[in-house]
C-alpha cells in the first residue's frame, strides 16, 4: 500500500484527538494485520472510493480509551460502551476520514465517503472490502492504546 494513504489518516486522528479531546496521542510502529479480530472493544469503519483507489479505514478503541475520550469531548462521565459512546466513535471516524480526505485531495486523490458503521463487543470482527494488506498503526495515550486499520488498493 502506498504510504501516501497512511500519513493523512495518522495526522487526522492526532489532530482530532488533540484538539477535540485535549489528549496527547503518539503513533507506534505500523504492522500488517494477520486476522479479522479487532484489537479494541468498539470500532468505527468507513469506506472510501475514488477513480484511483478504494478502501476502508477502521478506528478501534479499547473501552478504557474511548470512555476517557468521550468524557473529555462531552464533559460527562460514561462507564460503559453505550449508544452515546458508539455515536462518539462514529463521529470520530467521520472527522478523521474527512481530515484525511482533505489532505488526500491535495495529492490528487478525490474520494467519496460512505457513512461510518460502528461495531462493539469483545473480539468483534472487522471486514475490510479491499484485498490489499491491512496496515495497523497503534497509538498510545495516557488512558491506554487504540488502533487505526488502513486498507487501500489502487
Amino acid at each position: 500500500m502506498n504510504v501516501e494513504f497512511i500519513n493523512p489518516f495518522l495526522s487526522a486522528i492526532m489532530n482530532v484527538l488533540t484538539t477535540m479531546a485535549m489528549m496527547e496521542v503518539k503513533p507506534g510502529k505500523p504492522y500488517i494485520k494477520k486476522n479479522e479480530v479487532a484489537c479494541g472493544d468498539v470500532t468505527g469503519i468507513i469506506g472510501m472510493a475514488s477513480d484511483q483507489a478504494k478502501g476502508t479505514l477502521a478506528v478501534t478503541f479499547t473501552e478504557k480509551v474511548i470512555l476517557e475520550i468521550t468524557k473529555r469531548m462531552l464533559g460527562e462521565d460514561v462507564t460503559t460502551i453505550d449508544e452515546t459512546v458508539c455515536d462518539m466513535v462514529g463521529e470520530i471516524t467521520n472527522m478523521v476520514t474527512g481530515g484525511a480526505k482533505s489532505q488526500l485531495s491535495e495529492k490528487g486523490y478525490y474520494f467519496d465517503m460512505a457513512i461510518p458503521s460502528v461495531i462493539a463487543g469483545k473480539d468483534h470482527i472487522i471486514r475490510h472490502k479491499s484485498k490489499a494488506p491491512i496496515v495497523i498503526v497503534p497509538f498510545d495515550t495516557s488512558a491506554g492504546d487504540f488502533f487505526i486499520e488502513i486498507c487501500f488498493e489502487e
